[in-house]
């Protein structure tokens, strides 16, 4: 199961970085709104899925949506990597790919779901955070398998007799389905069902409809689910992957309109510093799977939400200092980047500063079109850098922290379907995100943004108090087990 996480985050996000200039080379008439529809399409997909695979998970062996799923992946890899093919339309072939690569990875809601039910609660967050952990890590190599296959170049070599093109853009997902095919044959061979309840101690039956139940199936399912409980975490689960989500978006942006940099040096720089983010965040679930003994979850994932908080608010604009504005930039490259007077020049001065036609540098700065940047005081590099260290460190233990209490809440039962919920409900926030920030950040800047963030983090904090002593285990719950051994 670690491994299936591990090869499902390579697969999404080996071709995350060449969508853009594939799309571009496939359908000159796509834009980059299209773009927009092409990555929300991954996590449409996945919202779809992952309650209909949880379901499937409850009454029918794990086996048969963890291959139908990874099978699905795999020809959605392929068709990806034919798009080229048609002569119209190319654009929503590469949509319906991406979606269907999305459907696939609703599997994640059958992963989890068996790790919940395959762990005694003194054994469960140390599960969670190892696959969460396998995940950063594909997460994190997915691009440098990428960055590694553009070395076979945009022209790469051409099979006529398959009408396949093996270039840097179609080697990642061709590989990609390689690994799903993979991970087919290791299903078959190597998965077993196992369930056990909060005490460890094994099952009959492997899901709700199994035969042979006995009577430990029937003494530990006894009771109800706290449901207030239930439908807090998923909002608190939606909370924390939407500001992240907010976060990913806004950094290309926000490094290029405060630091004049280029869309080069922004994506490279940007990388870099994501990947960092990520082994931080490989080293987070590592240590928090010690830590939560010795505190509980609830406390981790409370410190996990100031920390995010903390790091959203040093992102508020301060000071005086103003943006490079970019149509000054234009006109005069050695202007300083302290604010003049002459900065809040009229825009029907802005005409006259139009570059030649034959002029090919590319304008740098903050755009004169967003009229925030003639009045918002620019935020330093050292203030985005100390922001991307404390959401790292944040946004993994509220990860793993809500993942956890979810399973125990839901007690011994299967939980395929409330484990679809809550992927679906990750997956929503991934999509709403993005059009959140690109809406605020473009037309009232990175104050109000950051502003109105920081606001959703101290109502889901808020939210947090209010249900903190309903985030216990079942078996707790119902008084089967002491709250001190899980």
């Amino acid at each position: 199961m670690y491994l299936t996480m591990f090869l499902s985050s390579v697969g999404f996000s080996i071709v995350i970085m060449s969508v853009w200039p594939y799309l571009q080379k496939i359908d000159p008439t796509a834009d980059a709104s299209f773009l927009g529809w092409i990555i929300a399409s991954y996590s449409i997909g996945q919202m779809v899925a992952s309650p209909l695979f949880g379901l499937w998970s409850n009454y029918r062996p794990r086996r048969e949506p963890l291959v139908i799923s990874t099978a699905i992946s795999v020809a959605a890899n392929c068709l990806y990597a034919y798009v080229h093919v048609p002569h119209a339309h190319n654009k929503y072939y590469m949509l319906t790919a991406r979606a269907l690569v999305g459907f696939g990875a609703g599997n994640v809601a059958v992963v989890r779901s068996y790790i919940a039910g395959a762990t005694s609660l003194t054994e469960r967050t140390s599960a969670m955070a190892n696959t969460s952990a396998c995940q950063a890590v594909g997460f994190i190599l997915g691009p440098v398998f990428q960055t590694c296959f553009t070395l076979i170049g945009e022209e790469g070599v051409t099979w006529k007799f398959l009408c396949l093109q093996l270039n840097m853009y179609t080697t990642p997902v061709l590989f990609g389905a390689l690994l799903g095919v993979i991970n087919i044959i290791l299903i078959f061979a190597i998965f077993r069902e196992h369930r056990v309840d909060d005490m460890g101690r094994q099952y009959k039956s492997i899901n709700s409809d199994g035969e042979g139940s006995d009577v430990l199936d029937q003494n530990t399912e006894e009771g109800s689910i706290d449901h207030v409980a239930v439908v807090a975490l998923n909002i608190l689960f939606f909370v924390i992957l939407f500001v992240f989500a907010v976060f990913e978006t806004i950094a290309t942006p926000l490094t290029m309109d405060m630091y004049s940099w280029t869309r080069k040096e922004a994506v490279f720089y940007n990388g870099i510093i994501l990947s960092v983010i990520g082994i931080e965040s490989v080293i987070v679930f590592m240590v928090v799977k010690t830590l939560s003994k010795k505190t509980g979850e609830r406390a981790i994932l409370h410190a996990g939400l100031l920390i995010v908080l903390v790091g959203f608010f040093i992102l508020l604009p301060w000071g005086k200092k103003l943006p490079n504005i970019q149509w000054q930039e234009i006109k005069n490259n050695s202007i300083p980047r302290t604010a003049p007077s002459e900065m809040l020049a009229p825009y029907w001065s802005l005409p006259e500063l139009q570059l030649p036609a034959n002029h090919t540098a590319e304008p740098v700065g903050c755009p004169v079109t967003q009229s925030w940047c003639l009045n918002t005081p620019m935020i330093y590099l050292a203030q985005y850098i100390s922001s991307d260290v404390l959401i790292g460190l944040g946004y993994p233990v509220c990860n793993v922290m809500s993942y956890t209490l979810y399973s125990k809440v839901l007690g011994p039962k299967p939980q395929g379907v409330y484990m679809g919920w809550l992927t679906a409900s990750g997956s929503g926030a991934r999509i709403l995100g993005p059009v959140f920030v690109s809406q605020i950040y473009t037309h009232l800047g990175p104050r109000w943004a950051f502003s109105l963030i920081c606001g959703v983090v101290v109502v889901s904090l808020l939210l947090l108090e209010v249900v903190y002593k309903r985030l216990i285990a079942f078996s707790v719950r119902y008084g089967r087990m002491q709250e001190e051994n899980c």
